[in-house]
């Protein structure tokens, strides 16, 4: 057995010595002119400028930046429910969307008002108003509508005339 020494990797020689210290140059030549891009864009206050490709600074959709406002804010439950009332005759059908029409819907309560415009077909909403709540909840998301409340038509405008007391509710205060 012969002592050798370890084979060592060659030194690099010249030519190998210029291509390292080319890279090198060729790489914080980059750099610099990298930064030296950005302030002058600083400088001109734009910044990068938009290309032909999407980037986060392009402007939106409508129909996007409305869904993001409404996802943002928590009005989703809201926001559905007016789409319903948009919708009222789908849902309940014409021959009712005829007689009963959403006034609102309170967001706390989970309630839902509905005006009919006679006392026949207030009571007969109030019939038909578990099934409806039901399908409102399949359609919204459950327990989006808790109740409806039903009116029935509203009455006359009250009138304020030369022979009305201020503050008089008619001639049912004189006698109680």
């Amino acid at each position: 057995m012969t002592d050798q020494a370890p084979q060592r990797a060659p030194e690099p020689s010249g030519v190998d010595l210029a291509r390292v210290a080319l890279r090198a140059a060729k790489e914080a030549a980059r750099a610099r002119g990298d930064a030296a891009q950005q302030k002058k864009q600083a400088r001109r206050g734009g910044g990068l400028r938009s290309g032909a490709r999407a980037d986060g600074r392009d402007p939106m959709a409508l129909g996007a930046a409305i869904n993001r406002l409404i996802t943002e804010r928590g009005w989703e439950a809201p926001a559905a429910v007016g789409g319903v009332m948009g919708r009222w005759p789908e849902i309940v059908g014409e021959n009712l969307a005829k007689h009963c029409v959403p006034e609102k819907y309170d967001e706390d309560e989970r309630v839902l008002v509905v005006r009919c415009d006679s006392t026949a077909w207030a009571t007969n909403l109030r019939l038909l108003a578990p099934q409806l709540v039901a399908r409102l909840n399949e359609d919204l998301g459950h327990g989006t509508v808790r109740m409806i409340k039903v009116l029935g038509p509203g009455g006359p405008a009250r009138r304020y005339g030369p022979l009305r007391a201020p503050g008089s509710t008619g001639p049912g205060d004189t006698y109680g």
